[in-house]
Formats: structure tokens, sequence, C-alpha cells
């Protein structure tokens, strides 16, 4: 029972014996006062029954107020009444002394706050300048080749290429701020070429951001290209055209150590890298150490249309040590758009190299839901300790693509990368509300040519990396910003001799289907 209820009861009690004094008193006669009558009696035994009560409560109370004391060391109580004042107050108002409770101290403000904005999970500090943003990527490739049976053996696991599902990528990783100035990003990717992988450190990276710098360091994919600089979530195909692919390996690409400094306008981006090997790569006796950079122009950027112009370029100063004392070796190669399958069908072979540059140009013209877009690049090798009458082979290869959004919607062009992001969905998939997400058709022609003085008498002279043209068609549907859904036929053709000198060559020609699903947020 709380003093409070105490209180109350002492308070009743009182003001009942209250009552029954005056009553008895009003009740005697003059002749009452020599004698005594049994309802006084009866009267006078009430009286001290309900004094006793008011006794034991005021001790209950009391007791509690000592508990409380001892609880609340900090606390006064105030002065109890005795039975015999509150007796006598009863009548008018009970005064009963009671613990006041402590103030209640103000609500802090919330230490963070989590939101989901476009399927990512964040949870950000209130001023913004912590941040954590949960990142997850699947792409489940499920394609189907179309060979020629009875290829020369001398093709190798190129004349049967497996028809089958992969995961291309299946990545979970954390990106966000610190301090508001910092970016940061760890990423891990379980995908593969040809078959999953067991996990790989994809990204890890800082970023200091002091506009319009922007200072990266660690392991991360530098700027080197248009394609290069898309997220492969939202292109118009599911790899990037072969010529493109395989320039940002030579000295950029995903897990490459690098140091890269970036800066930008609203129509300009200028960046330049520092890069060195690979996270996860076998160990070499010295690492590649290279550089590239980038510059991106757009001279036309309003509500329908858009121009995009772009260099770019790599140098490979140092190719990585692979043997004690030299051993310099680079090899271009490159698969041919699919990664179901990974067998690569056109190859340099390992070339001894001093140092390798590549130069190239970038093209787009954006009109409302259509886009057109090109690169073409020049590759040149620098042999090491080149032969008499051996040259320094050069490579070369180009690309146009273009896709049409069905649904009007147009791809958005990222200030950030100059590059060109999936489109806006204007209507996300509800059958109920009759929305079918976005609908894009796209288009593409590639060419990756490793050939060099192919018909030179001279062995040491030639190489006959091969030439690889693909024709791609696709539909791509994006239900909503995170869903994505593509149909892609591809016609591939191989013209290549034999590097060994054979009389037969490696060529073929095949069609393939590919049907990726995605999620990515």
């Amino acid at each position: 029972m709380t003093i409070n209820r105490l209180a109350s009861r002492m308070a009743l009690i009182a003001c009942a014996s209250t009552l029954a004094i005056a009553g008895s008193a009003g009740a005697q006669t003059p002749a009452s006062q020599t004698s005594a009558s049994p309802a006084a009696g009866d009267q006078q035994a009430r009286i001290e029954a309900l004094e006793a009560q008011l006794k034991l409560l005021q001790q209950q109370i009391n007791e509690l107020k000592t508990a409380t004391m001892a609880s609340r060391p900090v606390t006064t109580a105030p002065a109890a009444a005795t039975p015999a004042t509150t007796a006598q107050a009863a009548p008018a108002q009970t005064q009963v002394a009671a613990v006041a409770p402590p103030p209640k101290a103000a609500s802090p403000l919330p230490a963070a706050t989590v939101s989901i904005a476009a399927g990512r999970p964040t949870i950000a500090s209130t001023d913004g300048a912590f941040t954590a943003s949960l990142h997850a990527v699947m792409q489940l490739d499920t394609a189907h080749y179309f060979q020629d049976k009875g290829l020369p053996a001398v093709i190798g696991n190129g004349r049967d290429l497996n028809s089958g599902s992969n995961f291309r990528r299946a990545r979970l990783g954390v990106d966000g701020r610190f301090f508001k100035n910092f970016d940061y990003s760890i990423l891990l990717d379980f995908g593969g070429n040809g078959t999953d992988g067991p996990g790989m450190l994809q990204e890890l990276f800082i970023q200091y951001n002091y506009a319009p710098f922007r200072v990266r360091a660690g392991a991360f994919a530098p700027n080197v290209g248009l394609s290069d600089a898309a997220s492969q979530n939202s292109a118009l195909f599911p790899e990037r055209a072969a010529i493109a692919e395989m320039v940002r390996g030579l000295a950029a690409a995903d897990r490459r150590y690098g140091l890269q400094v970036q800066t930008s306008g609203e129509n300009w981006l200028l960046s330049a890298a520092a890069t060195g090997g690979k996270s996860g790569d076998a160990q070499t006796f010295d690492e590649q150490q290279a550089y590239v950079g980038r510059a991106a122009f757009a001279p036309i950027k309003n509500k329908d249309w858009l121009l995009h112009l772009g260099v770019n370029g790599g140098y490979i100063a140092t190719p990585a040590q692979t043997a004690v004392g030299g051993a310099y070796a680079l090899t271009l190669t490159e698969r041919p758009e699919l990664r179901v399958d990974g067998t690569t069908l056109v190859s340099t072979g390992a070339l001894d190299a001093k140092n390798l540059r590549h130069l190239g140009a970038e093209l787009a013209v954006q009109h409302k839901s259509l886009l057109i877009q090109s690169e073409v690049f020049d590759i040149a090798l620098e042999r090491r300790n080149a032969a008499a009458g051996v040259s320094d082979p050069k490579f070369g290869g180009w690309y146009v693509e273009g896709g049409l959004v069905l649904t009007g919607e147009s791809r958005r062009y990222n200030a950030s990368t100059f590059a060109f992001d999936a489109p806006s969905i204007a209507h996300p998939f509800d059958p109920k509300a009759g929305q079918w997400g976005a609908w894009e058709l796209a288009a593409r022609y590639s060419v990756l040519d490793l050939n060099h003085h192919e018909l030179a008498a001279l062995a040491a002279d030639r190489v006959r990396g091969g030439e690889q043209t693909i024709w791609s068609a696709g539909v791509n549907w994006f239900p909503n910003s995170v869903t994505k859904v593509s149909l892609d036929y591809l016609d591939v053709d191989i013209d290549r001799l034999d590097p060994a000198g054979g009389a037969t060559p490696l060529s073929q020609g095949y069609q393939a289907v590919n049907l990726r699903s995605q999620f990515a947020f």
C-alpha cells in the first residue's frame, strides 16, 4: 500500500472520528453528565477504535517514509503531522505529506535515423556526418550456346561452350560517409566468370571530398572510359563491349590498388590515377605500376538533348615481374561478352613487354528516350629486348551501341561519373494499376582486333591473337528501380589463325541466348 493510499484512509478515519465525537457531545443531556448511558458507552468504544486505527496507519506511513528516504538520500521529507493535529484539521482539510517524484529529464535527441530509399537500408547520425548503407547485387545468367559440331581439336575447350547458369555477380557490402567529408566502400563478390567464386574483396576504399576535388585510395575501379564509368547494374547489355572490358583491365578495372584524384564541374570532368596490382591476384616479384586518366565534356545538356565527348588513356610503365631476373609478360585477351562460360577465344598470348599505352575516344548522343554511344581504342606495346626484325605490335577495337526506352523514360546522365545509368521508372510494375515498369530495346556491334602482322613469315614478329566481332540485340525490363530482367541474343564470329603456326585455324562462329535476372540496391 502506498503512502498516498494510507494517507487517504487516515483522513477518512479522522473524519469519522471527529464526527463521532461531535455526535456524542450533542447527544449528552445534563442528566447524562453524571451517569453514562449504554449508548454513550458504545460511541466511546467506536471513537477509541478509530483512534487506534489512526495510530496504526500513522505508524505505517512513517515506516514507508523512512524506506523512501533511504532510497533517495537527497530528498528531505516534511515533518509528519501527529494524530492529534490531524484529527483537529480533519473537518476542514486533511494535509498529507508525500515525497515528490524526481523531475523528468529532457528527452535526448535520437542517436541515429534508419531509412530505406530505393531498397537500400541506411543508418545515419542525426547531423548526417556518419552514414552506413547496405549494398547488394545479384545477377543470375542462364545461357545456351549454339555451336557447330565437329570443330577442330586445336580450338580446345572453345569447341563446346558450357550452356547453363552462373551467378555473374553476387555482391554484399556497405558504403557510406564519416566525418561528413569522407566516403568509404566495402564490397565482397561471390560471383564469377563461368563458375561461382568463393568470395573475393571486390572494393575497399576511402575517399576525401573537398569540393570540387575527390581523392580516393584503396582497391577500386579507376575511371578510364565511358563504358567503364557506368555501372553494369544498369548497362544496356550484361557485359561491356569486349574492347572496352579488355582495355579497362590493363591498368584499371575492379580490385585494382590505386590512388585517384578527380574533379568536375557542371559540364566537365577530369580524372587521374596511379595504379598497381589487383587485390586477390597471385603474388609477383614486382607489382605492375601504371597510370590512367580521363577527360569528359558535355557541351550540350538540356531537357531533350545531350552530347558527350571524352578521351581516356592508360600507360603501364612497368609490367608485373613474373620471374626472378625478368619476364615482364603482358597478355591481351577477352571473353566474347558473356560469362556463363569463361573461355577466351582470342588472345595475344604472353608478350614480354617494356611498357604499354592505350588511347581512347568517347562519343554519346542522347535525344529523349534514345541513346547512342561509342568508343574507339588504340593500343601499342613496346617489346622488351626485341630481336632484330621484330616490331612492336599494335592492337585496337571499337564498338557502337544504342538503346530506345519504349515507355518514354530517358537514361540518366550521372554527374559524378559522366556516364549513363538506368532510366528512371515512371510507372513501377503494378498490374492492378495497369503499370508495367520501363521497357527498352538495345543493339550493339563490337570489334576486337588482336592481330599484328599475322601473315608475317618471321614467327617472332607476328601476333595471331585473332579478331572477334559480335552483333548483339536485347530487351531490358525494369519493373522498378531495384529489379531488372534482360534477354539478349549474340552472334559471335572468331577469325583466328593458329598461333603455333599450324595449318588449321581456330576460327568459328556461333550464337548464344542469355537471360539475366537481377536485383541491385
